[in-house]
């Protein structure tokens, strides 16, 4: 059952029946597999040219030679030449085209990272170069992610059917959310393990466009898979959704079945009493952080109020423990920390709920390892050289195996700060050998697949059909929102899209608002009008501007900036860190206070 509104599709109403009535366009899959990107490199089936390039590439200093590297490495540290050839002469050839078949249509290609997309876009130019230099200076292709500045320019000159560039080669930022009608061709060059998000981003292709192809209306679009993910979702693997906990949520979730096992009689020590009752206070100091007014955490309040308080952890359950999980962890907002830090902290508790439960560390231990030895490796530094002793002990001697409680503690405390130290790897490898085609098949769609009838199509594909909706336009354009606003999002996504039940399978307990500005991003000018105290500074240089502008975008995207860990890594860093740049803090300050407002207004406390 679907209603109409200005003839319009509105709630209860799939993709199958959109494309069936009009309002959205088929496609065809078009699924390859490549040997590498399917079974990895062998060594022993290259050619001997080949070989000798395998050895001269992977050999160590020890004569030692990997016999096979795997697939996951392909396109994450190692990018091969003639596979990204093999994928972009598919493309090429088989694409869906316009100027009456000269020229191949708006292309999305899907890399798997950064690197990734640069390397596609290098063989391109080299493959192609009478349509990388052709275009009165405009790029054929272009790499639209994080890294550029003005990505929302470039989207808006992709979107156009008469500018540059025709093929936008994305990292994450046209996954989801991007309203492109002009898109005839998706290339899938990354796995994708969320069945939502992989339809998510086949809703990219499917919105109609009068006109498009030669003055016909285009009517289907393709989709190029290279990475199995048709196969994957067909074979039912998609289909067991796990919700991914926020890292603070996890910790809070671990610190709470610590404390649950240290009351078996064995634990009560005067020391690990002590200990237990630190953790008590430091999960109950989380929970009374909660904010009573938020309408998710008033969706929890019963619990809420009972883990608010120390004397209701004297006795607890199992069943604590599960309800805590489900009901609290993912509740739990994350700390100004440095990231290494607390990733660090999750690690330990790891390693003590498995000493606490009889459980082998398998790859705890190798983790807490391979980070020690990372510090190791810079102990120039004078933090780390006053470790020295920790760190030699738990390298060259059994001390993780004897651990208990208090070890790890030590290690957890000493350690913890010195996790940013550790050098980002930054090893990779160009190759190109020859990659072979397994197989090539052309399918139609699997529009009546009942698992495309999901809450999360009909959630997106509503919000972007009502962009003129007073509260969905509110939260576009960086107003706040009032209860009634609240009431009218639950109305539409509690009741017509779906149920509540739907929204928190789907989403757990995301705020309404939340998701909503994440759909639809926010405006470019209210983003620019939000900061406009700090881009028309003309005290601000220009490596604060450069920052400045880098939040702008970034929230032009994803429509808020709730993880302020993102600001330690590229593009942001690329012009120095946060306190390098901002050596005034009360400008920073000015900054994030800007950040929690637009963070406010979509009902994210």
């Amino acid at each position: 059952i679907f209603e109409m509104e200005n003839g319009v599709p509105t709630y209860g109403y799939d993709l199958a029946q959109a494309v069936k009535d009009g309002y959205l366009v088929d496609y065809m899959s078009v699924e390859t597999v490549l040997k590498f990107i399917e079974q990895g490199i062998s060594y022993d089936e290259l050619s001997d040219e080949e070989k000798e390039e395998y050895e001269d590439t992977f050999e160590d200093e020890d004569g030692n030679l990997p016999e096979k590297i795997s697939s996951s490495a392909i396109n994450t540290w190692l990018f091969n030449e003639d596979t990204i050839r093999q994928v972009l002469d598919i493309v090429m050839k088989d694409s869906l085209k316009v100027n009456y078949g000269e020229m191949i249509g708006k292309t999305i290609i899907f890399a798997k990272n950064h690197k990734h997309a640069e390397k596609i876009l290098e063989v391109f130019n080299k493959e192609y170069p009478h349509l990388a230099k052709n275009n009165n200076g405009q790029a054929f292709a272009k790499v639209i992610d994080n890294y550029m500045t003005y990505s929302q320019s470039a989207i808006d000159e992709f979107s156009d059917s008469k500018k540059m560039p025709q093929i936008a080669i994305s990292v994450d930022m046209l996954d989801t959310g991007i309203d492109v009608p002009e898109v005839l061709n998706l290339v899938f060059f990354k796995k994708v393990m969320s069945k939502a998000k992989f339809w998510q981003m086949i809703g990219r292709g499917t919105r109609c466009c009068p006109g498009l192809i030669d003055g016909e209306d285009k009517s289907k679009f393709y989709i190029f898979d290279f990475c199995g993910n048709f196969e994957f979702f067909r074979m039912g693997e998609g289909k067991k959704a796990v919700t991914r906990m926020a890292l603070q949520g996890a910790i809070f979730n671990l610190m709470f079945q610590i404390v649950y096992k240290l009351q078996d009689i064995k634990y009560q020590t005067d020391r690990l009493m002590e200990f237990r009752k630190s953790l008590v206070d430091a999960v109950v100091e989380k929970v009374k952080e909660l904010n009573r007014e938020n309408f998710a955490v008033r969706q929890h309040i019963k619990y809420v109020d009972l883990y608010s308080k120390a004397e209701n952890y004297n006795a607890i359950s199992y069943e604590d423990t599960l309800l805590v999980r489900e009901e609290l962890a993912p509740l739990v907002l994350p700390d100004n920390d440095e990231a290494t830090a607390v990733r660090f902290d999750a690690l330990i508790y790891g390693l003590e709920l498995a000493q606490l439960a009889g459980e082998k560390y398998g790859k705890l231990k190798t983790d807490l390892i391979k980070k020690v030895k990372g510090i190791a490796s810079v102990a120039n530094i004078p933090e780390i050289v006053a470790q020295k002793e920790l760190i030699n002990t738990i390298l060259h001697t059994d001390y993780v195996e004897r651990a208990g409680i208090d070890e790890f503690e030590h290690i957890r405390e000493n350690l913890r700060n010195l996790m940013k130290y550790i050098p980002r790897n930054q090893v990779r490898y160009d190759t190109d050998f020859t990659d072979d085609i397994l197989s090539y098949e052309w399918n139609e769609s699997e529009l009546e697949n009942d698992d495309l009838k999901n809450y999360k199509a009909k959630a997106e594909f509503y919000i972007h059909q009502h962009l003129d909706n007073a509260v969905i336009a509110k939260l576009r354009t960086n107003q706040p929102l009032t209860r009634l606003d609240i009431e009218s999002l639950e109305k539409i996504l509690w009741s017509e899209v779906g149920s509540q039940e739907d929204y928190e399978r789907e989403y757990g307990h995301k705020p309404l608002g939340e998701l909503v500005r994440e759909i639809v991003g926010l405006d470019m000018n209210a983003a620019k009008e939000a900061f406009a105290e700090f881009l028309d500074d003309t005290n601000l240089d220009s490596r604060q501007i450069y920052f400045v502008n880098q939040i702008v975008e970034y929230i032009v995207h994803n429509g808020m900036m709730t993880d302020l860990s993102v600001l330690q890594e590229s593009p942001f860093t690329d012009q120095g860190s946060v306190v390098d740049i901002f050596t005034d803090l009360s400008v920073w300050a000015g900054i994030r206070k800007v950040i929690d407002g637009i963070n406010y207004n979509a009902g994210v406390m």
